[in-house]
């Protein structure tokens, strides 16, 4: 990994932060897209108390049989939305702080790189993250379509309901799961991305080299596999904490410490993990599109600036 990181310290510059997070909200455009059924599920088992969803498939089978298979896109604006504005401060945000802790001589030791991809994770969760999810969440929960038995009637109604009856607070709730969740996440994507592209295609930084969109493909499926496995309890913390209002005797837990002994104490450990396995089954290949399309971006101007350098000390 030494030898990647010392070639990419004349050209890690070449590619500017708002290039590489203008790639990333591309391919999470692409990504909200084709997954976001996979996303509605496992919010549905993560918020199953009652036992009614045994598995993914059953979960989707009766999502369609009893609200029909739009259902299974409910949320998908903001989820869009919330993808692309997502990336496009992740991968922009991470270039930042990678710029920042790069030695004298340009090079990123691994502990720095993934010290860059937490505190991009926190900076997205946030900025963007927290607020869209909780939207998200609240109209996901809801089952089927007619407008007038669902007390959110849509992203923006639902956002004007929760900041009128929880106030500014409301649309944060869950923000620190989520900026642990986040930040743990892109701490171990950036560092194995740049590792599984080095031990796999012997690719680096700033070398001008472009991977192949199945390349990319198998390097941000692989690399996205350790994260969700490290966050579940997060994640399942701040499903549950954003899925609750603040109206009357409603609220279940107090805050994030409570849920995160409350729910193993009331459901067992396994029970932070729900909703694992369509985790694994949303994010690695939503990774996968993801890096599959700003690779080729970034990779393409990657590869002119390095050709630029070589032209100019011929």
């Amino acid at each position: 990994m030494a030898e990647g990181e010392g070639k990419s310290k004349n050209t890690h510059h070449a590619i500017s932060p708002i290039l590489k997070g203008l790639a990333g909200s591309i391919g999470g455009a692409a990504e909200a897209c084709v997954l976001q059924p996979m996303d509605v599920i496992k919010t549905r088992l993560q918020l199953d108390r009652a036992g009614k969803y045994t598995g993914i498939v059953q979960c989707g089978r009766t999502i369609v049989a009893e609200e029909g298979a739009r259902s299974l896109w409910k949320g998908l604006t903001p989820f869009a939305m919330h993808l692309t504005l997502k990336y496009a401060l992740r991968m922009g945000s991470n270039s930042v702080y990678q710029n920042l802790l790069r030695d004298a001589e340009g090079k990123l030791t691994s502990g720095r790189r993934m010290g860059a991809g937490f505190m991009a994770g926190i900076t997205e969760a946030l900025v963007i993250v927290t607020p869209f999810e909780v939207i998200k969440i609240r109209l996901q929960q809801q089952k089927g379509f007619a407008k007038e038995n669902l007390k959110y009637k849509g992203p923006i109604h639902c956002a004007a309901t929760v900041l009128k009856e929880e106030g500014i607070r409301g649309m944060w709730s869950g923000a620190t799961p989520t900026m642990l969740r986040n930040g743990t996440n892109q701490m171990c994507l950036f560092w194995a991305k740049h590792a599984v592209d080095g031990l796999l295609w012997d690719k680096h930084e700033g070398d001008g080299k472009q991977l192949t969109p199945g390349q990319s493909m198998s390097s941000g499926f692989l690399a996205a596999c350790l994260g969700p496995v490290a966050t579940g309890p997060f994640d399942v913390t701040k499903t549950r904490l954003m899925a609750q209002t603040r109206e009357g005797t409603d609220i279940k837990y107090k805050g994030f410490f409570d849920a995160l002994v409350r729910i193993p104490r009331e459901e067992g450990l396994g029970a932070m993990w729900k909703g694992l396995l369509p985790r694994l089954l949303r994010i690695p290949p939503g990774q996968a599109i993801v890096w599959a399309v700003s690779d080729q971006i970034t990779g393409h101007f990657e590869q002119q600036a390095r050709q630029k350098e070589l032209a100019s000390t011929e």
